[in-house]
């Protein structure tokens, strides 16, 4: 680097040669030495300002013999006749002047020209000053500081600039001082700290440019990341250093903790552990414990930390007398003792203490009292280590709603938000309700999780000011997903939607979904409160391609087409403020084909070419359904539950109009319970039946309920079965080919054969899953695991009619499949195929997988992974381990 690149660490040097303007230099230097970043070396490595009275040659060796004292002379008076500025470049010389006491007409002296350079040092505008004065002419030199011209930052790859620089005082165009440089080492410093890394150093330099003008370099040496590596633990008897440490949000570094972000050391984390740990022992009733001291020391290698807690841990208390005494009418105390979960007798537990004080507080809400004190007085016996708590409810004024404030959004309607509020001005004050309306707004999908409508005074003590405080965040959504299944091959599905539309809390989708076989495009919209009243209206119109396939000579050859066009229109109604009622009308027209030239014989369809199960799908038909539900919800988030319960149960009937006719009913349920420290466990179930309300055929292999109307199960509502991979299923079993065309044995690969699922008329299936919550970082991250067990069957088809030992042939004058041996014209046709049918999987046992999922809330959308293992299926199920599915938010 050129020579003007110099550490900012450096002292100024003396640029005066006459007695009097050393002086002023040396102080000058002395003054520039102190502000010397930190380097104790330097700061006394830079010269003193020697005395006034003394001149810069005067200095004694040290052995010399002492002076006689000799009363110093008596410094003339002088008087100042004029003030020059000199070197300034950016500042006017009366604004320089203003800075200083000095005025013409004082007397000069030796402490006027010390204040003057105190003065305007003081300023931080200069680099260097100096005084001269010749018979009262005072000449006052300066150098200004240099003018920031940028700063550069160098080295730093764990913090980037946009995190650095606006923490920084120095920025571009600024006038540069070394107490502004200082600062800004200390606070990068800082900055690093935060990030676990106490190993990191910066050393500023300076580029002189032009025009006095300077870079500001930050060289910085980021370091490793400081981990804990040890955390020690003195005077605990009664529960183990493991035991504590899992209370801890600190962890030791170890290598399976390699993506955890509690192994970094963070001072105010080591606070709140401590905190931690005295709510772990006041739950185990040691009412006395203390941390005696907590100290972190940092190893010689500055790489990691050494954690040692001094504890007292004292003697464990039981519960006293617990009473209740409220000054609250409504309320008696006597009669709330007895719901209590504390009794006399039970280990103390200050968790306990807690949680009923919220309840207390809630219960006095919930009656209007919003601003009830609920305060428990501790009565403690050290004789016989008992605790003994009286709850005291204070007298409160009833409070009203004096108004409701929706702040925060941008896009959303207020309507959108009021109208979930379950309070409105003028209503009495009720806990439970304001807890029942920010749930109601999270629901909704429109604003950050952590939201809560906050309470604040009123005009007067009985009122009270609710506040909607949202912030809101993309409501669109593209969806995508795909996969690989042995049946469909590739599968592509995409979506999307807006589900706040222009604001007004409607859902406008489009879903597409394509396949080897089967397409669908569907197009949905809802309004949920129309014309602004709690009625919920919605639409939907659809279109369905589906291609049903067998195999030859593991050829994947289509089969029959099934296309279903209609619409479905519902409107639901609140019945309670958990319950709903809604109502449908569904009409499809669906029209099913089949290649006659290739699969009919004789002008029929021919069950040994496509299947007595297809050729019974073939027709034009329509469905005219009628259908209600009941909906029971108490969910605390219907997007991401933590705890409630939520059933439907629903009924539809086809045959008032249309040629399909059948009674359906399908129920599901879920319940969620939040299982302490972030665990959630949820169990749900659904099932469903169908009966047919007219014969269709007095052959008994022929159901009744057609094929497209069944239920059909697999991925993804079973995780480890592939799509609709559960449930009865005719397989067409090929055999292999000799070298001399004859059929050897039947090939054992399953993805050669013919699958065709054709469904059930009853199902059931469950779920019980399990959500683990991982570490913070994780939790920044967006990762949340599960593990989960599926369980359930499809079942109760007819049998069909199947054929074995079956020939085809290619005819010879038309080419075409046959199960004729010879042509019209007398001509052997040559064998083409060979194959057996065989009836498997219509069984009510069910299969039951386990596996492990993983959602994430990934850079490109969210995305979820499942890996799962079949414990337990019936012949003809077809599995699969790995699903997955990706998508985006707009």
């Amino acid at each position: 680097m050129n020579e003007r690149y110099a550490s900012l660490t450096a002292p100024a040097a003396a640029r005066a040669s006459n007695p009097a303007t050393a002086r002023v230099s040396t102080l000058a230097v002395a003054l520039l030495a102190s502000t010397t970043l930190g380097n104790p070396a330097l700061a006394q490595s830079a010269p003193k300002a020697k005395a006034a009275s003394a001149p810069a040659s005067a200095t004694a060796p040290a052995n010399a013999p002492a002076a006689p004292a000799v009363a110093a002379p008596a410094e003339p008076v002088q008087l100042v006749r004029s003030i020059t500025i000199d070197g300034a470049q950016r500042l006017e010389p009366d604004t320089i002047r203003s800075y200083i006491r000095l005025r013409e007409g004082d007397r000069y002296t030796q402490a006027a020209a010390d204040q003057v350079l105190k003065d305007l040092f003081a300023t931080e505008l200069f680099a260097d000053v100096q005084v001269r004065n010749n018979a009262g002419a005072v000449t006052i030199q300066v150098k200004e500081n240099p003018v920031v011209n940028r700063i550069i930052l160098e080295g730093n790859k764990r913090l980037k600039e946009d995190k650095i620089l606006p923490e920084i005082k120095l920025s571009a165009r600024q006038i540069f001082t070394r107490s502004k440089v200082r600062a800004d080492v200390s606070r990068i410093i800082e900055l690093y700290k935060r990030q676990g890394r106490f190993a990191a150093s910066v050393e500023p330099k300076m580029v002189m440019l032009d025009q006095n003008r300077v870079d500001i370099v930050f060289e910085i040496t980021e370091g490793p990341k400081s981990k804990v590596r040890q955390i020690n633990i003195i005077g605990n008897q009664q529960f183990s250093d493991t035991e504590l440490r899992t209370e801890m949000v600190t962890k030791q570094a170890r290598a399976f903790r390699l993506f955890s972000s509690g192994t970094s050391y963070d001072p105010d984390r080591l606070a709140f552990d401590q905190q931690k740990l005295r709510q772990f022992y006041l739950t185990k009733g040691y009412a006395d414990f203390r941390v005696v001291s907590a100290v972190a020391e940092l190893t010689p290698d500055k790489k990691d930390f050494i954690i040692t807690y001094v504890v007292e841990e004292g003697k464990r208390y039981k519960f006293g007398d617990v009473k209740v005494d409220s000054q609250l009418r409504e309320i008696d105390g006597d009669s709330l003792v007895k719901k209590l979960p504390m009794k006399a007798g039970d280990w103390y537990n200050a968790k306990l203490v807690e949680d009923t004080v919220d309840s207390l507080s809630e219960t006095a809400g919930s009656l209007g009292y919003a601003f009830a004190n609920v305060q428990p007085d501790f009565a403690r016996n050290k004789d016989d280590l008992t605790m003994g708590i009286t709850f005291r409810i204070a007298d409160a004024p009833r409070v009203y709603v004096e108004r409701v404030d929706v702040n925060g959004n941008t896009l959303t309607q207020d309507k959108v938000i009021r109208r979930e509020f379950r309070l409105a001005e003028g209503d009495a004050f009720n806990s439970y309700q304001i807890k029942r309306s920010s749930n109601r707004i999270k629901s909704l999908g429109y604003f950050q999780e952590k939201f809560e409508v906050e309470q604040k005074p009123g005009t007067t003590p009985d009122r009270i000011a609710l506040e909607a405080n949202v912030e809101e965040k993309p409501t669109g959504e593209l969806q995508l997903s795909a996969g690989f299944s042995s049946l469909e091959s590739f599968i592509f599905q995409a979506s999307i939607r807006q589900n706040n539309f222009r604001g007004r809390g409607q859902t406008l989708g489009l879903s597409v979904d394509y396949s080897y076989y089967s397409r669908s495009v569907q197009l949905s919209f809802t309004e949920p409160y129309l014309f602004d009243r709690n009625i919920s209206m919605g639409v939907d119109v659809y279109r369905r391609d589906y291609n049903s396939f067998n195999y030859l000579n593991s050829n994947r050859n289509t089969t029959y087409k099934q296309t279903t066009t209609g619409f479905q229109i519902r409107a639901g109604v609140p019945l309670t403020e958990y319950m709903s009622l809604i109502g449908r009308y569904t009409f499809n027209i669906d029209d099913v084909t089949l290649d006659e030239a290739t699969y009919y014989l004789n002008g029929t369809c021919s069950p040994l070419l496509a299947g007595r199960y297809l050729c019974d799908a073939i027709g034009h038909r329509t469905s005219s359904i009628f259908g209600t539900s009941v909906v029971y919800d108490t969910l605390d988030n219907r997007l991401r539950p933590t705890k409630g319960t939520s059933w439907l149960l629903s009924g539809d009937i086809a045959g008032l109009g249309g040629s399909v006719k059948y009674a359906r009913i399908t129920a599901n349920a879920a319940h969620y319970w939040p299982v302490g420290k972030g665990f959630v466990f949820s169990l749900r179930g659904e099932g469903g039946a169908i009966e047919p309300l007219a014969s269709r055929s007095s052959d008994p292999t022929v159901d009744d309920v057609r094929l497209t109307d069944r239920f059909f199960l697999g991925q993804p509502q079973m995780r480890g079965f592939d799509i609709r991979g559960v449930g009865p299923r005719v397989l067409r079993k090929y055999y292999s080919r000799n070298s001399d065309g004859t059929f050897g044995a039947i090939t054992t690969d399953r993805n050669s054969w013919a699958d065709d699922a054709l469904g059930g008329r009853y199902y059931y299936i469950g779920h019980a899953e399990l959500e683990i919550p991982l570490g913070a970082g994780a939790r920044e991250m967006g990762l949340r695991p599960s593990i989960f067990m599926d369980a359930g069957a499809v079942w109760g088809v007819r049998r069909p009619a199947t054929s074995t030992g079956v020939v085809l042939y290619t005819d010879a004058l038309t080419g075409k499949i046959t199960t004729a041996a010879n042509a019209s014209d007398g001509t052997a046709n040559s064998t083409y195929q060979k194959y057996d049918e065989v009836f498997v999987g219509n069984s009510p046992q069910p299969r039951i997988s386990i596996g492990i999922g993983v959602n994430w809330n990934s850079p490109f959308g969210p995305f979820r992974i499942d890996f799962a293992k079949v414990l337990k299926k019936v012949d003809g199920d077809d599995t699969q381990p790995i699903t997955f599915n990706v998508g985006t938010q707009f």
